[in-house]
């Protein structure tokens, strides 16, 4: 068994071995290199893409040919190279320590970026000498790269070296998570910030339904990602999301073209890069599709690659984030001095560089283009030379120094006057620089603070720019508004007062919902299978309100408020009573008066012929009695007018009862003396002796004071208050009186109504009695009215609503107080009146009998 195990541990090690000779057989060499004490590597995409290659299989494959030479990025390591090289002339950094780089070509590709970070980790030996292939690395941190996709990979495989990387153009914010990312640092905000920092800005101008775009990688999936989940919690809705990249089968990007002109939403929020949006935006320009509102992440919104008249008449008018625009002094006359032959080594580059700036690399005796390559940076002012629109070089000049400030913090040494150097600079390791450069926090020349926080993020800062086109035609990038994640929330988002630009070419801001904003009023209510975003505009119900635009719901009025025809605001309900203003409590109350003047009347005429046989002969003292009562009851009806108040309302009701109760009782008094008269007319009985005028008024008031102790009963229990009736209406209060006790209430008018019938009942037993004036047929017919008309008051008064109902009340009472006035005294008072030769007793007891009234 031990034989066996060294058997397979020695294969083991050879194999190991011979593994780690083929890794360093070919080495790959840096673009650009400088030697110096500390190295450090940076990594950029030198060109856009990989030339297809075809193997063999009948020999070694050879190194990788790139395509699409990119100069803005060779500007990027240029700015690296600047940014050193100014370092080793500062004697405040690292002072004794010169700086030294690396620089590699990664094609915009993850197995080539793979490559250069093993290249930037084993060096250039062509073989190892030690047991196993680890070895101390040469380099202690890494800038890199342009794209989220290749730093995970290397920041991934590089995270047991403990090297940092810092990069300087990877927004994703995946790689905010240190637990999976703890090497990672980059001096361009991340994605998280731009996504929430987009959201604020659809926001501001009212947007609300989306489409969205995003490259196929890291960067744009996660960006719009998260984008999408901002402007959801903001409750705001993407129509339509699709992703794309820069090789994009032409029926793919054809499919697209297609739904963004189908589609209902009028902005467009893109997170991608500049290459990946070239074949679309040319299909656009093809289709004619230039009425979107383009709102851009900051991977392609300052692209001056993009910026073509042909693409402008598709993005014009275009906003979005990019990063800050800051001029580093000295960079723009570096970058402007560089020449081809400063890289000899790579031919590859120089024929681009031909390409890029149309220029020749021969002599100017044989040159045959209109300007020399050695000329061109000088000579052509275009977009790779205008350093300030170059915002990310500012990112990497900022990763440099960033490491030179976390080793210069590390070695802490005193600079050495005599042999210029530093006793413990060789001592360093890259965990080290790691742990170092959590603390690192300067200020750079032109003021800006650089630190990094908890998850190696800057503080997140972006200029919001917009497409316009200057006077003299040349596309610009106008800085609108500024975005800082360091202030206080709410106030992070901000405008500078500089007019935008949108697509129509007018300063007027466009539309982009999917339904129309509701208006105070009206509140929304969300169409069945469609977002938040799509719905209907619904009128608030009656006593509701909504006093905001977008409101998702109406809120109730108050009970003593109604809703105003525009249902946006509670108003007071109006207070409705019976007034005497009114022309219906006018006409009631001269009806009170008029009956009052009339039975007062009566009673002056009864007075004055009080000695004249029809008075004498219907009872005298009942009949005046019964008109004193009868002026109560007109009077009675005024007290059922007006603002209903606790005295009011007790004295409507009782003194409704007890003056009908008085009223009644004297007609029936009046009823029993006729049958009793007619009964005194048989020989020997004297029943008359036994009710005369005394006990008469003693029957009345004993009648009446059964109904007064009624009425005395319910104010002691529980008497009529007023109430407001806010159920019968919605849009008015009744003001009314509350009966209080139901049973009390019943029981007046249960004894109101037993008397009536009882008076009915004997005043029609009495009608057929023998007398030219007999007063029974007067009493049944005003019986008959009275008992008519509170039965037809019941559904009257049930059916009638508010104030009507108590005008229903006062007709009642004097209808029938009129009834009983007319049908009793009008015959008497047309005979004293104008028939006095009727009014003798010959004629009373005559056998021919009166018309009745």
């Amino acid at each position: 068994m031990i034989a066996v195990t060294l058997v397979l541990l020695a294969v083991f090690v050879k194999a190991e071995d011979t593994i780690c000779k083929m890794l360093q057989t070919q080495p790959d060499e840096p673009l650009f290199a400088k030697d110096g004490d500390i190295i450090i590597g940076g990594i950029f995409s030198f060109h856009n893409s990989i030339a297809d290659e075809k193997p063999m299989f009948k020999e070694m494959p050879g190194p990788h040919k790139c395509k699409d030479f990119n100069i803005k990025e060779f500007l990027f390591a240029k700015t690296m190279a600047f940014a050193a090289e100014e370092i080793n002339n500062n004697s405040d950094i690292l002072p004794g320590i010169s700086m030294g780089y690396k620089i590699y070509d990664d094609c915009s590709s993850v197995p080539l970026a793979m490559t250069a970070a093993i290249a930037l980790v084993n060096g250039l030996e062509k073989s190892v000498t030690s047991f196993t292939c680890s070895k101390p690395s040469n380099i202690y941190a890494i800038i890199g790269m342009s794209d989220s996709t290749p730093t995970i990979a290397v920041t991934t495989s590089l995270r047991s070296y403990h090297i940092p990387v810092i990069s300087y153009y990877s927004t994703c914010a995946c790689l905010s998570k240190k637990l999976d990312f703890p090497t990672f640092f980059r001096t361009i905000p991340s994605d998280y910030h731009q996504s929430k920092a987009l959201a604020q800005l659809i926001k501001h101008f009212g947007w609300t339904w989306l489409g969205a775009l995003s490259s196929d990688n890291d960067y744009g999936n996660t960006g719009i990602a998260a984008f999408i989940e901002a402007v959801q919690k903001e409750g705001l809705c993407v129509e339509y999301a699709h992703s794309i990249y820069r090789n994009s089968p032409k029926e793919k990007i054809l499919a697209l073209v297609d739904i963004m002109k189908r589609a209902s939403s009028k902005v467009i929020v893109v997170f991608a890069i500049f290459s990946d949006l070239e074949d679309l935006i040319k299909e656009l320009f093809l289709q004619n599709v230039t009425s979107l509102q383009w709102i851009g992440s900051e991977g392609w919104i300052s692209s001056e690659y993009l910026a073509t008249k042909e693409n402008y008449s598709v993005l014009k008018g275009a906003l979005g984030l990019a990063i800050s625009n800051v001029i580093i002094p000295s960079l723009p006359d570096y970058l402007k001095a560089i020449r081809p032959s400063e890289i000899p080594k790579s031919i590859d580059l120089n024929m681009s560089w031909v390409n890029a700036f149309n220029c020749s690399l021969e002599t100017e005796a044989e040159v045959l283009r209109n300007i020399s390559c050695i000329e061109a940076p000088w000579q052509i002012s275009n977009q790779y030379t205008d350093v300030p629109d170059v915002r990310i070089a500012n990112n990497v000049y900022k990763a440099v120094y960033a490491i030179a400030h976390s080793l210069h913090s590390f070695f802490e040494c005193q600079y050495n006057l005599t042999n210029g150097t530093c006793s413990n600079k060789s001592k360093v390791e890259p965990w080290q620089v790691l742990e170092n450069l959590k603390k690192v926090n300067y200020t750079t020349n032109y003021g800006e603070n650089v630190h990094f926080d908890d998850n190696g993020d800057p503080v997140a800062r972006y200029d919001l720019i917009n497409w316009q086109m200057s006077e003299e035609g040349a596309i610009k990038f106008v800085t609108v508004g500024l975005y800082d994640s360091s202030l206080p929330e709410g106030k992070q988002f901000f405008m500078n007062n500089v007019n935008i630009m949108w697509r129509d070419g007018y300063n007027k801001v466009p539309k982009s919902v999917c339904s129309e904003s509701c208006q105070p009023g009206t509140r929304k209510a969300v169409r069945k299978g469609k977002p938040i975003c799509c719905f209907d505009c619904l009128i608030c119900g009656e006593g509701e309100i909504s006093n905001m635009t977008d409101s998702v719901f109406c809120l109730k009025c108050q009970l003593e408020y109604k809703s105003n025809e525009q249902r946006d605001q509670c108003i007071l309900k109006d207070i409705e009573f019976l007034t005497f203003g009114e022309i219906m409590g006018m006409l009631l109350v001269i009806l009170s008066i008029l009956g009052t003047i009339v039975t007062l009347t009566v009673a002056t005429v009864f007075f004055k012929y009080r000695q004249t046989p029809v008075v004498k002969a219907n009872n005298s003292e009942l009949s005046f009695l019964l008109l004193f009562s009868l002026t109560f009851c007109f009077l009675c009806s005024l007290s059922f007018i007006g603002e209903p108040s606790d005295w009011s309302c007790m004295l409507r009701h009782t003194a409704f009862g007890i003056t009908f109760v008085l009223c009644i009782s004297c007609i029936l008094g009046k009823t029993l003396v006729v049958l009793m008269a007619f009964r005194a007319t048989l020989p020997g009985n004297n029943i008359m002796k036994l009710f005369g005028p005394r006990q008469q008024c003693f029957s009345v008031f004993s009648l009446t004071a059964i109904q007064i102790l009624i009425c005395v009963l319910w104010l002691m229990l529980s008497p009529p208050f007023p109430v407001k009736n806010m159920q019968h209406y919605n849009d008015k209060i009744i003001l009314e009186c509350d009966l209080g006790s139901a049973v009390t209430f019943y029981g007046v008018l249960g004894y109101i109504g037993l008397l009536s019938i009882m008076c009915f009942i004997l005043a029609f037993l009495a009608r057929t009695l023998p007398d030219n004036f007999n007063e029974a047929k007067f009493i049944t017919f005003s019986m008959l009215i009275f008992c008519a008309v509170w039965l037809a008051f019941i559904p009257a008064y049930i059916s009638s609503p508010g104030k009507y109902t108590v005008a229903v009340e006062i007709f009642a009472i004097l209808a029938s107080s009129f009834g009983l006035l007319f049908c009793i005294f009008a015959p008497k008072c047309y005979i004293i009146l104008l028939k006095p030769e009727k009014n003798t007793k010959k004629f009373l007891m005559g056998k021919n009998q009166p018309k009745a009234c």
